[in-house]
């Protein structure tokens, strides 16, 4: 425990001194000209396609905004980020422009009537799928254009500015009707801040447990509340082949969805008073049916805020919660209460109960199951066959079950950890029953369901799959999969009687296209889109998917790439390591693999794959397993410990391979990846240099948890204090460049964890290099920024790893 006096003691020091950085290359600078070549290559359009299989929606994106575009004005209000201008997120990725294919002629099409400089988002098909909606976010508002399929034109259909300030702003009904959330106000009229307030901000608590992650960006001050309010407030609008009409009162309306048989409308409400602990998801709310006019007609829950929720995963507030409708009725709205007072440490045999209430919602509700574990959502089908989801995250346990609600009856289908990705049986196909709503498809007189795996998990890497799951027997039989040597995973399956799927398929030379397969008349695949390779500089890199050991024993992999050309005869080169720890309760579940070589190399701003172009090794996505050593263990019990033999073996193996120079290895990681790199480097002299990016570096700063971690700091002050690598900041003589977003919005990673690290090894007289981007979250966007990132990291590599001596 002196240590952890001592640990406040610094802390305190260095929160109450001043931060001197030295300034150096203060100007933005760009990596060399292939690595920004790659950066700035446009992506390849994403794609949607109809539920028949003839239209196919095309969205293209540009590649980055500008800082300045990141520097428009911003509220940052219970836990929001807000372009006060326009009523919505101020840290969007926009569609710059659409397309429409038809993939029976083969033809592509301009859609005309857009705005000019297009920034869509919130992409959605009619009912009918012959019309698309989607938003366009203008400087000063956001609004609402229908694109129709016949005509290939997109109008304007919102006479009022929407509000998206929280969540997604719109439904349709039918496809001529579609309700939208609007403002109530211009953005002129928002409350100005006082010079004077009318006192100082207070808040208390008067012995009431309120355990609360470390949010950012939270309601500080009544003025704070003003603007949440201002801004938070909507209208419902129903738009009905243009005639518009208002739909209840303004309120502040969190969420809101529509019954299948289109006639009722739940919404979450939110009331006062605003928490100053929570995100304004957790604040106080009122759970409410309504007709399509706006009157009420159930109050089904008044919940209170989420502050009180108890810490521990698998604990939860002792409420109702998980609102939703039944997809498979007309009007049944359904929630779960817990059983055990949301306390997962008493002994009960059952954890949960879901409950069902149905139309006109005057009857007393009726019990549906209960579950063992929590209750983790339903996925229906119809009066035979649904599956309930049951999860403990403490436990890594998800257990699948079949529900009969004619019969009442529950019956276990699957039960697997987690972390198991050869035991996953994929997802059930769904399909559109006669409200438009999408539930379980299922195939042989209701004997099986088809389920797709995306990912397909194997010993010989993924391999994605199409499965019958058969009811009686619960075995999955695989009738499709995609070949070794290539990733090919479906996207949709168009006629599940006659298995015509749309496929994404992908190598590691191939550019991933999109193709029609028949799986009944197994004729060739046709192919409906031919994208081309925007990265030509990455030809001829090498990439393997390299298998090897931990000194303890467990298997890891990595997904190794070398620059093109690159023979053993030239000699080892240096290596980065870049790794992002995972929590497992099961040897077995960490030693599966995980990726595919196959897959075509795609780069974001965050990949260190750039610096394969610049003659370095790169293994990327390096397995560092955290692994409970017993029954009665928890992973981080020996979290230092099993970092060391993670990087370890990997060093070991790639030098003992003759590829990797042992004595110029960097590790790097974003988020959790750089509290890794943190403490390696504090821990183990295995590297010249290191590099991490937006990290949480001081454990006590999230003292209620964090990542898999749900032990408080109270509980096990040792645990949090030797994770912290600023706890041994004295022991990182080894260089690392420390870059961070000042506007990081993550949990846990505000970006004082960077400059306190930095002061720490600063002051104790390590070599540290602190890179603060303007505007930026927790992942970066601006375009000179990410380039000055990507040419930080490429001279820190060059001169303590390449070029070290």
């Amino acid at each position: 425990m002196k240590m952890i006096k001592h640990l406040f003691t610094v802390l305190t020091f260095l929160v109450t001194t001043t931060m001197v950085i030295g300034q150096d290359a203060a100007s933005y600078q760009n990596p060399p000209k292939v690595i920004e070549d790659l950066l700035l290559a446009k992506p390849t359009p994403s794609v949607s396609v109809d539920g028949k299989g003839v239209w196919m929606l095309l969205s293209e994106r540009n590649s980055y905004p500008t800082v300045e575009e990141l520097g428009q004005p911003e509220i940052r209000v219970a836990g929001l980020r807000l372009n006060p201008n326009n009523f919505s997120p101020s840290r969007q990725t926009y569609i710059n422009n659409f397309q429409l294919k038809n993939l029976k002629e083969d033809k592509v099409y301009s859609v005309i009537g857009l705005p000019a400089t297009l920034l869509a988002g919130a992409v959605s098909w009619s009912p009918s799928e012959t019309k698309i909606a989607f938003t366009h976010t203008s400087s000063n508002k956001v609004e609402l254009y229908i694109i129709d399929i016949a005509t290939k034109k997109a109008s304007l259909v919102s006479k009022r500015p929407l509000n998206s300030v929280l969540g997604n702003p719109y439904t349709w009904v039918d496809d001529n009707t579609i309700i939208y959330k609007s403002t109530i106000s211009s953005a002129a009229n928002a409350p100005k801040r006082p010079i004077t307030p009318k006192g100082p901000t207070i808040q208390q608590n008067l012995g009431k447990a309120a355990p609360s992650p470390t949010y950012q960006d939270l309601i500080k001050s009544p003025y704070d509340e003003q603007l949440f309010q201002f801004y938070a407030t909507t209208q419902l609008v129903i738009s009905k082949n243009g005639v518009e009409t208002l739909s209840g009162k303004p309120c502040i309306l969190s969420g809101f969805s529509l019954s299948p048989d289109k006639k009722y409308l739940l919404q979450k409400q939110l009331q006062q008073p605003f928490s100053y602990l929570v995100t304004a998801n957790g604040f106080p709310s009122k759970m409410i049916i309504t007709d399509l006019a706006g009157k009420t007609i159930k109050i089904v829950a008044e919940l209170p805020s989420t502050e009180g929720t108890p810490s521990g995963y698998d604990n939860t507030q002792n409420v109702p919660r998980s609102f939703d409708w039944r997809d498979d009725e007309a009007a049944t709205i359904t929630w779960a209460e817990p059983l055990d007072s949301g306390l997962i440490k008493k002994q009960v045999e059952f954890r949960d109960a879901v409950y069902a209430l149905s139309a006109p919602f005057t009857e007393k509700a009726s019990l549906l199951f209960k579950t063992k574990l929590r209750y983790g959502g339903t996925t229906w089908g119809n009066e035979n066959i649904a599956l309930v989801n049951e999860i403990s995250r403490s436990k890594q346990l998800v257990r699948v079950n079949l529900f009969n609600s004619s019969k009442g009856s529950l019956e276990l289908l699957l039960e697997r950890n987690q972390t198991d990705a050869y035991g996953n049986p994929g997802s059930p196909v769904t399909s559109k029953n006669k409200y438009g709503r999408n539930v379980i498809t299922t195939i042989e007189n209701g004997t099986k369901l088809l389920m797709n795996n995306t990912t397909g998990s194997s010993p010989n890497g993924d391999l994605p799959f199409l499965a019958k799951f058969d009811l009686t027997t619960k075995q999955n039989e695989i009738i499709w999969r995609s070949n070794v040597g290539s990733f090919e995973f479906i996207v949709e399956v168009l006629d599940a009687n006659n298995l015509i799927l749309l496929s994404r398929k992908e190598s590691q030379k191939e550019v991933p296209n999109y193709f029609i397969k028949n799986l009944r008349l197994r004729i060739a695949d046709r192919a409906i889109t031919n994208f081309t390779n925007p990265y030509p500089a990455l030809e001829g890199v090498i990439k393997e998917k390299i298998k090897y050991k931990r000194a303890d024993g467990v298997d890891l992999t990595g997904d190794l790439y070398l620059p093109s050309g690159y023979s053993k005869d030239k000699g080892p080169l240096p290596l980065i390591i870049w790794a992002y720890p995972r929590e497992f309760n099961s040897a077995a579940d960490a030693a599966q693999i995980r990726g595919s070589k196959d897959r075509f190399t795609t780069l974001s701003w965050g990949s260190p794959i750039y610096y394969v172009t610049q003659g370095y090794a790169v293994l990327d996505n390096a397995e560092m397993p955290i692994v409970a050593a017993g029954k009665d263990k928890k992973p981080n019990d020996n979290f230092i410990e099993q970092l060391k033999l993670n990087a370890a073996s990997a060093i070991e193996h790639l030098s003992g391979l003759g590829i990797a120079d042992k004595n110029r290895v960097a590790v790097g990681g974003h988020s959790y990846g750089a509290f890794m790199t943190a403490n390696l480097l504090a821990h183990t002299n295995l590297f010249k240099a290191g590099i991490a990016r937006s990290g949480a570096y001081n454990r006590t700063l999230t003292p209620f948890g964090f990542q898999n971690e749900d032990r408080t700091y109270w509980q096990a002050p040792e645990l949090y204090y030797n994770m912290s690598p600023f706890s041994y900041a004295d022991k990182i003589k080894t260089p690392i460049l420390l870059i961070h977003g000042e506007a990081d919005d993550n949990t846990g990673t505000y970006p004082i964890n960077s400059e306190r690290l930095f002061a720490a090894i600063k002051g104790n007289g390590g070599t540290v290099r602190f890179v603060y981007l303007p505007y930026e979250a927790h992942g970066y966007r601006g375009k000179e920024n990410v380039l000055h990132t990507l040419w930080e990291q490429f001279q820190w590599l060059e001169k303590y790893v390449k070029n070290s001596k």
